[in-house]
Formats: structure tokens, sequence, C-alpha cells
């Protein structure tokens, strides 16, 4: 971070007066921490290697090693501890573990006093303290210490707080010091007298009263005439109760004794029962100049009230708990009932759907059917009796109602998501501008269209057809919602997700593209914008529409990743809402439109095709194509009999198969089989339902799979395709070839 040149540190056996290595210099000197530090393992270390440290650490450190005075640093997140020579003393045994250790691991036994002013030096708000006491255990044994201390934040150089630097002083003696001379000189009294909780002076041995304040003869129910007695005789209560011991233990062994919420019967009154409190003290032997204990100091507080609460609460809490647990039985209990009267209304609600669903597939299909019958009946009378002329309108009609039904599948293969789509990347503004002129046409001039492009507008990935038909569908919608004329509005917006907005709209986390379409309708009422989504559900009347529109629009965008969202109200016109994911890879330039493909003309020369589908009636067709182009066709009605074929030593040049073939191999499978039987072999899909999305889970390698051009082995053709098509496109692939 400092470009400096990056060496190895020093290893734990380098010399501790060695040379730094070159870009460690602000490690050079500092006694012995400076050599621990340079031969310190940094690597493996949150802080990493000393070579990278950031400046401000740098110059903390050389600081810090130069000075005498006890200094510690703590650095980063996870606020590792780096220190000189002078703060040796002050950790004790913690050294020399404490170098590149985490500060709450070091000092955890009085983190409750000293963390929150470390985070509030991390927050950037520096701290001085003449004078802070603790209790820690630096010898083995737990001890009163005093320190003198200032926490200064340190930043980086982006200005953020990442360390805190601290010069310190250890007071214990002087504190010790001043304690002995203010008892010495008397004023033990007004120093105790303002303490917050009890205090008691005791000396010698038999741990007589030299003196107590006003909390502790309450704490004790006696007035101060416990002064000048010993222990044992002014509380004899106390005495058989194990503090006595406790008190000869700290005289003898000089080391300090802290109580936590301790329990003790006092007889607070004469002839009274004894009364039971809870304190919290600390026992502190009184060292003269020549180390001997001459006495303890008390010090303490009675937590009796809060411990009391605790214990309330912990009743409380139990009590709760056993509610809970019948609670949670009869919870059980209702869920598992809910559970089941939602299973059988979603099953009257599938119900209702499937059978609005076969209704309106009947209904629309029999007119159809009756369009391709009647037409093909009429013209199979017109040949019988010779009558040739006009049957261009028999013809036409049949296919017209062919069309109509083709794109009626379309649609229902667009809900159920299982259309066949042509993702690439799209410029959803460049979409929309190109379609403006036609919206306005189709809405007419009573309607003013709107606008609002997003500057800047995120790639999507999406078949630019099926979103063109989906903002058409949406602004006939509109138009007709808006008999009087109003105003049509599509913007387009990036719109950044997170996890939570993700998982409650059903996309998936991150950002997506929003294409906004509204209008000033006559909007829904909610039990209809609660169907608009479903097929075949339609407001207009009969005959002017299918119901299949939103219905189609929700499959699109549902099948691209995406989601529809709806905001209408009665009066207040409707909002409807594409969410579609962004794709990191922007769409091709736009190019200038291609010629019209000219009609197929016949091969000029030989090539060999093999058909594989269990249609014959489609098999009939593909192969009348082949015959009409001049090719030799092979014909299959399942994959197996298409490999034996393939395995053969045929001539094939170009393999067509249907996707969905009985016999448990599919077209992709044989495809794949082909492949390694005749490596250079190009084969051409086709498909007419879910099989689609089988291919792309597949996946296809670096070549990939196209709905159009010849520069891919493996290409894709929907069912139903013009003749003209397949001819364009099996002419394409062999030449190809």
């Amino acid at each position: 971070m400092s470009g400096t040149t990056s060496r190895e540190i020093p290893r734990a056996d380098a010399p501790a007066g060695g040379a730094p290595v070159a870009g460690l210099d602000f490690l050079a000197g500092g006694g012995t921490m400076g050599a621990a530090m340079r031969a310190f393992p940094w690597a493996g270390n949150p802080l990493g290697p000393a070579d990278r440290w950031p400046q401000p650490l740098r110059t903390l450190v050389a600081v810090m090693l130069g000075s005498s005075q006890p200094m510690f640093i703590a650095w980063g997140p996870e606020r590792i501890v780096l220190y000189n020579d002078g703060y040796v003393a002050l950790l004790g045994r913690r050294h020399p573990a404490a170098l590149g250790a985490r500060f709450a691991a070091i000092w955890h036994d009085i983190m409750q006093d000293v963390g929150p002013i470390l985070d509030r030096a991390y927050a950037g708000e520096g701290t001085h303290m003449d004078d802070i006491s603790f209790v820690m255990d630096r010898r083995g044994y737990k001890e009163e210490a005093h320190f003198s201390f200032s926490y200064t934040p340190v930043r980086d150089e982006g200005g953020r707080v990442a360390g805190m630097f601290c010069a310190c002083a250890e007071t214990t003696e002087k504190v010790m010091a001043e304690r002995r001379l203010l008892a010495e000189r008397g004023r033990l009294r007004q120093l105790f007298e303002q303490a917050p909780g009890f205090v008691a002076v005791l000396r010698g041995p038999d741990h007589v009263f030299e003196f107590v304040n006003a909390a502790y003869a309450e704490l004790v129910g006696r007035d101060r005439d416990v002064t000048g007695r010993p222990v044992v005789e002014a509380l004899p209560e106390v005495a058989e109760q194990g503090f006595t011991d406790l008190l000869d233990g700290v005289y003898h062994s000089g080391r300090a004794f802290v109580g936590r919420q301790l329990p003790v019967r006092l007889q607070r009154r004469p002839g009274a029962e004894p009364e039971l409190s809870y304190v919290d003290f600390v026992y502190q032997p009184i060292v003269e100049p020549d180390g001997a204990v001459s006495g303890i100091f008390v010090q303490g507080t009675d937590v009796s009230e809060g411990k009391r609460a605790e214990d309330a609460l912990r009743v409380s809490e139990q009590a709760l708990r056993r509610l809970n647990e019948t609670l949670e039985a009869r919870v059980e209990a209702r869920t598992a009932a809910l559970r089941a009267a939602e299973a059988e209304l979603r099953q009257a609600q599938k119900m209702e759907a499937v059978g609005q669903l076969t209704g309106g597939i009947a209904h629309d299909f029999n007119n159809l059917l009756t369009g391709i019958g009647g037409s093909l009946s009429l013209l199979r009378r017109r040949l019988a009796a010779g009558r040739t002329e006009g049957l261009e309108r028999y013809i036409e009609a049949a296919q017209g109602a062919a069309d109509r039904a083709a794109a009626l599948t379309h649609r229902l293969l667009a809900f159920s998501r299982r259309q066949t789509l042509d993702p690439r990347p799209t410029d959803v503004n460049r979409l929309v501008a190109g379609m403006e002129e036609l919206i306005r046409r189709t809405v007419g001039p009573a309607i003013a269209v709107e606008t609002a492009p997003a500057p800047g507008l995120w790639p999507t990935l999406c078949d630019a057809n099926q979103l063109e038909n989906a903002l058409l569908n949406l602004a006939i919608n509109a138009r007709d919602a808006m008999p009087e004329g109003g105003r049509l509005r599509i913007a387009t917006a990036n719109v950044p997700l997170g996890e939570g907005a993700a998982a409650e709209g059903g996309l998936s986390r991150g950002d997506h593209v929003s294409i906004e379409v509204s209008d000033t309708g006559v909007g829904m009422a909610p039990e209809v914008a609660a169907r608009a989504f479903d097929p075949f559900f339609t407001t207009k009347p009969l005959g002017q529409g299918t119901g299949l529109g939103l219905s189609m629009i929700y499959g699109f965008v549902r099948q691209s990743g995406g989601q529809v969202r709806l905001r209408t109200a009665p009066g207040e016109g409707t909002t409807v809402v594409l969410d579609l994911p962004r794709h990191a890879v922007a769409p091709p330039p736009v190019a200038a439109a291609p010629p019209a493909a000219p009609r197929a003309a016949r091969a000029a020369r030989g090539g060999t095709v093999l058909v594989v589908d269990d249609e014959p009636t489609v098999r009939m067709l593909v192969v009348e194509v082949l015959e009409d182009l001049g090719y030799a066709a092979i014909e299959a009605g399942d994959a197996a009999a298409g490999l034996r074929v393939l395995q053969s030593g045929a001539r094939v040049d170009l393999l067509v198969s249907d996707v969905g073939l009985p016999g448990g191999m599919n077209g992709r499978q044989l495809a794949d089989a082909a492949r390694i039987e005749r490596p250079g072999l190009k084969v051409l899909l086709i498909t007419g339902y879910a099989e689609a999305a089988v291919i792309g889970q597949e996946g296809l390698g670096q070549e990939g799979l196209g709905q159009g051009g010849s520069d891919r082995w493996l290409q894709v053709m929907t069912k139903p395709f013009a003749v003209d098509a397949l001819a364009a496109r099996i002419r394409a692939m062999i030449g190809q070839g």
C-alpha cells in the first residue's frame, strides 16, 4: 500500500540488533519489542505483511517504538494490538502472547469496563482518563490496578477511523500511596463517605474495624459501634458464613479477592432473624512501603434488589416457557387445520382455472378447426368436381385459421412459460423508441403517448419480439380502458434490488430493469385485478378478446427470470410494471435490415437428410420438402431407428429430428450420439412444446444453440413453421456443410 518493495519478514531467530529489511525502516530500534515485531510472522495475522501496512500505522509504530512511555496501538476491525517495551510491565504475564492478538482476547477480564472506551475511540471520539481502576489478573491472581491514559482515534488515508493509539501510565502505586496517606491523615472518612457503595478499613490479622462509612453501617444494621472491634466479634453471623476465612486469605497472601452477587445473611436488628442480602465487593490488601500487609480495604455494593429482580424475571420466564409449550401445541393444531383448509381452497381454485382454461381452449379451437375443416372440405368438393377456379380463397382461409391456431398455442405456451424463446441482449430504451410510432397509430389520436426513457439504462436478456408483443398488448388494453381518450405513459428505470425486496417480489437477488406502462383509464376493481393474469379471463364483451393477453405477458416475463406487478384502482387508471433481470453484456449495434429471403431453390447437387420424427404426417411434410429441393431422404420413427442409420455406412449430410421422441432417447440426446459417430454432422431440431427447455438446460458448450443463422452445428425451429422457412433452413445448413 505504501509503494515499497515487498521482502520477507526476518525469521524469529534473527538477531535482535540486526538492521531492518528494506521497506521496514519504521520497525528500526525499539528494543525488545522492536526485535519481536521484526521477527513476528505478520503474513498469517489479520494485519498482513508489515511491508504492506498503511502509512498511518507505520508512522504510529515508529513513534511508539521510539518512546519509553508505555504505549500501544489497536488496529483494524479485529483491533490487533502492537506495543512497546514500556507497555510490557503493564501487561504482566499477558506478554509476549499479547503481540498481534486481539484487544478483546488480551483484556477479556476487564472488557466490561474498558470495552466501551475503546468503542468510542473507534467511533471517532478521543478519551482521556487521569485515573481509572480495574481488577485484573496480571500475575496469576486478581489485583486492583490504576492507570492514566488517553485513547486517540487514528484515521486512514480515506479519513475513516482505522485504529486507536494509546499513551498510558500505571498509577497503581501512586493511588495506593495516596490511599494510605489519606488513611494516616484521617481523611478516609471524608473520602469514603462519598463512595457510592459501602466502605470499611480493617487492620491487623484480627481484622479490626478502623473505619466504616454510613452505607456499611446501614448494610450490617449497626451503628458505628463496630469501630475498634474485630469482625468475628462485631459481626458474628458474618464470621460463621466463611467471610473471615476470605479475609485471612487476603491478609496472608497479599492478593485481592473479588466477589460477585455473594449471598450474606445479616442480623440487622437485635433478636431478629438474619436477612438475606447479595453483595458485590472487593477485599484489597493494604500494603506498606516495606511490602508488609497491614490491613484490608473493603469496598462494595448491595445488589440485593437487582438480584431479586433477576430471580423474579427467571421465575416469570419459566412460567412463560411452560405457557408457550402449551400454546405451541394449540398453535400447531390450528396451523394444521388452516393448512388443510388452504389445500382444499387451492385445489378448488386449480379445478376452476383448469375448467376455465379447457373451456376457453375448446371454444377457440372449435372455431379455428371449423375454418380449417370447412375450407378443406370445400376444396375437396371443388377438385372432385373438376372446378379449379377460386381455390386460392379456400387455401388462404385454411392457412389463416392454422396461423391463428399457432398463435393461440404460442400464447398458451407463453402463459405456461414453456414457449421457445430467443433471448438476446436487449436495449429496452431503443426497443420502446422503435415502437413509439406503432403504438401511437394503434391507440389513436385521442390518447396522448408519452415515453420516459431512463438515462444509462442497463441492458436485459430477453426475446425482443416477445417484449414488443407484450408492450403492444398493454397499449391495446390501455386504449380499451380509455374510450374517451387519455394518456398512455411508458417509462423505464434501473432498479437495484436487495435480498428482501427480491424475495418478496419473487425475483432473483440483484439489479433489474423496470418497464412501467400506465394509463389514465377506468382502472380495475380488486376482484378483477386479482384475476387479471388468469388465462381466458376478460372483461370485454363476447368475441372481443381471448383473455390471453396479460397471461401471455406474465408467462413471458416469468420465463425470462422477471416478474410482473399490477397497480390499479377504479377510476385511477392502471399501471403494469415488467421487471427483467439486468444483463452484463451490451446489445449489438443496430444493423441494416437484411433483404427478404428468396424462395428456396432446388439444390445444385445431391445430398442425404435423415428425418427422425414419431409423427408420420410431419415426416411426410419434411420428406416432401427435401424431395422438392432435390435431396434424398431417410425416414426413422424414433431415436433408436435413427441411431442405427447413423451407425451404418449410409450417407447422411444433415440430421433433422423432433426433440420429443419415444423410446427413452430425445432428439437432443440423439444429436449428441450422432456427433460421436459423425463429428462433422449438422443437426436441425424441431420442437413444439417444452423440449426446448431441456435443450437449454443441458447446455451447448462454446457453440451454443441458435434460432437462426447457419454458423452453428446445432439449430432449432419451432412448430408450426412455414414450409418455405424449413426449406431455406435445410438448404442453408447443407450448403454450409
